[in-house]
């Protein structure tokens, strides 16, 4: 038995907002949400209470419905269906005309749709899983700032990965020493080195001698190897016009990259970096810190797909997906579907890989997905099978924990992804013979032997949180 305040309102919701007959149209933006009903709300009912307050409702009719089209612009629930493995939450499919919406503000979308109705009593939990954003807003929004095609040609980089390294310990060394371990990896073989999402401007590491001392290692590796080179320098900060000093001055240094956390800092800030960016020839790392405290609960939240789908709305070059074999959180099949959305120009539903929706993005370009924490060489065949060449992998520890130092961890990494690719190119099956492509490389590469000597044992073997949606067989 509903509460009695709440029992009317619900039910009105239901005579309007629930909807099983509406055809939806090409310029909807669809959602599916995964609900879990307070006791005694009948389904539709929650559903229908999820679209309503999450598009033109309130919590009962009020005289002022009449004084507007409410037929055309209230969001309608339209289908349920059961989770598989799980006897109290369903899927709810609402479709929302895309005049709710402000052209080209994925903030104005996500005020919406996860607003004020995550908060809404009548259910118990809440879970934004995908996203249909309609063509029609995605050719509004500015997406990549390059995208992949471009990068590659402005680093005259191909046909294989990209190789990064978080330098470690993220906090606590001085700008002088962290410039000399930037050097030590990129001269070791690496593309590129990084800023982690926590390295700002800490009284021992001011953002202005960071950026001068890793300026410096930047051109003096690449004098010495003629391969381009670059460090996600870190501009995150508490105001955009920090963010903006920042990114200037790592402009004025010829630097070719930087990074920004998008959740921490914010859409708006995020996407007037971007921007900023495709204005001055600048590529844009994206690192998704506070993503978990969104996205993991299996029941509350939201999906980590819809996550990525914004960032790729607001503007990115790279975007932190997990690895599915190192230490983060990540499903193979859900991540498979993350790299998806970033990279294709198409991608259909596919429900195996966590994909509820067709998703065209029209001809905007794609988002390089960087699979960083917790790996090594050991993970490079695995890692190669998994994201091919329009991927960059990063090894922190897996770098800097060579025991010979951080060129000869650099040169290890360099030397196991060649090999890698090289074997992929001539038909062999790199999860399967991983271990002798890996041996046979090592034979002349005492770096690459010693990190295999060194890392062998080390493995994150835990079960996956935040699980696909699947029905046990």
């Amino acid at each position: 038995m509903l509460p009695r305040k709440y029992d009317a309102g619900v039910k009105e919701y239901s005579k309007m907002y629930w909807q099983p007959d509406y055809q939806v149209k090409d310029s909807d933006l669809l959602a599916c949400f995964k609900i879990v009903a307070q006791p005694g709300v009948p389904r539709e009912e929650a559903a229908a209470a999820v679209a309503a307050e999450s598009s033109t409702a309130t919590w009962t009719t009020v005289w002022t419905d009449l004084l507007t089209d409410l037929e055309y612009y209230k969001g309608r629930a339209y289908r349920i269906e059961e989770v598989p493995g799980s006897d109290e939450s369903f899927y709810a499919f609402i479709a929302y005309p895309i005049d709710l919406f402000e052209v080209g503000s994925v903030v104005n979308v996500f005020t919406s749709l996860v607003g004020n109705v995550f908060g809404f009593k009548a259910v118990r939990t809440l879970r934004l899983e995908d996203v249909r954003f309609p063509l029609h807003f995605v050719m509004t929004c500015d997406g990549p700032p390059h995208g992949i095609r471009v990068e590659r040609d402005k680093l005259d980089k191909y046909g294989r990965p990209l190789l990064g390294c978080t330098i470690k310990p993220k906090l606590g060394l001085s700008a002088k020493n962290y410039g000399r371990a930037v050097y030590e990896c990129l001269r070791g073989g690496l593309d590129f080195t990084k800023d982690d999402e926590n390295v700002n401007s800490q009284p021992f590491l001011r953002w202005r001698d960071r950026f001068s001392f890793v300026a410096e290692a930047i051109h003096k590796a690449g004098a010495e190897t003629g391969e381009r080179k670059g460090h996600y320098l870190n501009v995150t900060a508490g105001s955009w016009e920090d963010m903006l000093e920042r990114a200037e001055f790592a402009k004025t240094l010829g630097m070719p990259i930087i990074m920004n956390d998008y959740i921490t800092t914010g859409f708006t800030a995020h996407t007037s970096l971007s921007r900023w960016c495709r204005k001055n020839g600048m590529l844009l790392h994206v690192h998704r810190a506070m993503h978990a405290v969104i996205d993991r609960h299996p029941n509350h939240g939201i999906n980590f797909r819809v996550l990525a789908k914004s960032l790729r709305l607001l503007g990115g070059d790279h975007l932190h997906t997990g690895t599915v074999v190192g230490k983060l959180e990540g499903d193979r099949e859900a991540t498979l579907g993350w790299i998806a959305l970033l990279r294709e120009r198409f991608v259909k539903a596919d429900r195996a890989r966590g994909i509820f929706f067709d998703q065209d993005w029209g001809a905007m370009p794609g988002v390089l997905p960087v699979a960083s924490g917790g790996i090594h060489v050991w993970h490079m065949p695995a890692l190669v099978s998994i994201f091919g060449d329009d991927a960059c992998f990063q090894f922190g520890g897996g770098t800097l924990g060579h025991p010979w130092g951080n060129a000869a961890g650099a040169c290890a990494n360099r030397v196991a992804l060649e090999a890698c690719v090289k074997a992929r190119n001539e038909g062999r099956a790199l999860e399967l013979e991983g271990k002798d492509i890996l041996t046979k490389a090592a034979q002349s590469s005492p770096e690459l032997k010693v990190a295999m000597e060194t890392w062998k044992e080390i493995q994150f073997e835990f079960d996956v949180v935040d699980k696909l949606d699947v029905a046990e067989s």
